[in-house]
């Protein structure tokens, strides 16, 4: 598909996926900028105990060599590195987590298991060429000199600005001209890193927008994205349908332990259930047509009482959901129908001992 159909912006799912495969706006020029800004520091501020570090070593070296006769060089060698290694350890350490915290900021930790697979076209001179050559390295080969050419320009104006003054150093002694070559040197490093630092900034934002240029999506792609995440129409419909059964179902069964059922008589069924303990009466069903067929078909083999009123069978479907309470508006009628259907329970039970005690007596 052309790019020119892309013309959508990205999804979030889309970005997701993006993510999972390691596509992500990343800036490798900030990772170095930060590396070296944090080395510039750190340096600059151990530079004043370099001197004393390395008179000590030395004064040790030469105590050791004396004592030994020369003949024991492991030990000055162990020396030797263990001052290497402590001028050097913060530095480095320091460094690195400047690099890592770059690296993590610019989209967090992201494990992409596809790309700890083995493959073995990377191995290939021929891809490598390719890949050598073409537009994308050309690209970054670009944006790599630019950096490099602000920081050629900045030394040679500080070396411009210093040039009188480097002429006229044979006047000072060992030690000026060594901290002014250091500061010099300063000098020139942190600017350089603040330029690295400028640049990263710039080339993130350039990242970015390419990214997101990549990501971008068509109608079509947007349409067929939304199918997958929201499901086809036909099988919402379908699932839609199930549940509408499923709901059907349990509200039938739940006719069974209704009180009465208020009939329209032929297109409305409404039941009701109340029980001593409940504030008001509940409607546990409700249908037209068929469904009220059902509803009365299931009161009549529970011997649950069918009321023929259109009128608050009306009232009741059109403002009651099922599982709600009646409105406080239908408790008079609610309340004198199911009176009367009280009274006529007991008259039943009534006559029906009155018959039972009448066959035990004779």
């Amino acid at each position: 598909m052309a790019n020119g159909d892309k013309t959508e912006q990205a999804t979030p799912r889309r970005r997701q996926k993006a993510r999972e495969k390691g596509q992500l706006a990343h800036s490798r020029d900030l990772i170095s900028g930060l590396a070296v800004g944090t080395t510039v520091v750190v340096l600059a501020a151990q530079v004043p105990r370099f001197a004393t570090q390395w008179r000590e070593l030395l004064q040790l070296s030469l105590d050791a060599a004396v004592q030994t006769g020369g003949s024991g060089a492991a030990p000055l060698l162990a020396l030797a590195g263990f001052a290497v290694v402590r001028a050097t350890g913060l530095v480095v350490g320091l460094s690195w987590l400047a690099a890592t915290v770059g690296a993590v900021s610019q989209g967090g930790l992201v494990v992409v298991p596809a790309a700890l697979q083995p493959n073995f076209s990377r191995l290939s001179p021929a891809t490598r060429l390719e890949q050598l050559f073409s537009l994308p390295s050309l690209g970054r080969l670009l944006k790599s000199l630019l950096p490099g050419t602000a920081i050629v320009c900045l030394a040679i104006s500080v070396l411009a600005r210093e040039w009188g003054s480097l002429l006229h150093l044979g006047r000072l002694q060992v030690a000026g001209i060594a901290r002014y070559h250091l500061a010099l040197i300063f000098e020139v490093a942190w600017k350089s890193a603040l330029v690295l630092l400028v640049w990263s900034g710039v080339d993130y934002l350039i990242e970015r927008q390419k990214l997101a240029g990549d990501l971008r999506m068509s109608r079509q792609e947007l349409k067929d994205e939304y199918k997958e995440t929201e499901g086809h129409p036909t099988v919402k419909a379908r699932m839609r349908r199930l549940r509408a059964q499923v709901r059907r179902r349990r509200m039938l069964q739940e006719v069974k332990q209704a009180s009465v059922v208020i009939t329209n008589p032929n297109e409305f069924a409404v039941a009701l259930v109340y029980r001593t303990e409940m504030a008001a009466p509940t409607v546990v069903a409700k249908g037209r047509n068929r469904l009220a067929r059902q509803i009365k078909d299931i009161a009549r083999w529970q011997g649950i009482p069918l009321i023929e009123n259109p009128p608050l069978a009306h009232a009741l479907y059109r403002a009651v959901e099922v599982g709600q309470s009646i409105p406080p508006k239908l408790y008079a009628v609610v309340a004198a129908i199911l009176a009367a259907i009280y009274r006529a329970q007991e008259r039943a039970e009534h006559a029906c001992a009155q018959r039972a005690s009448a066959r035990g007596g004779r």
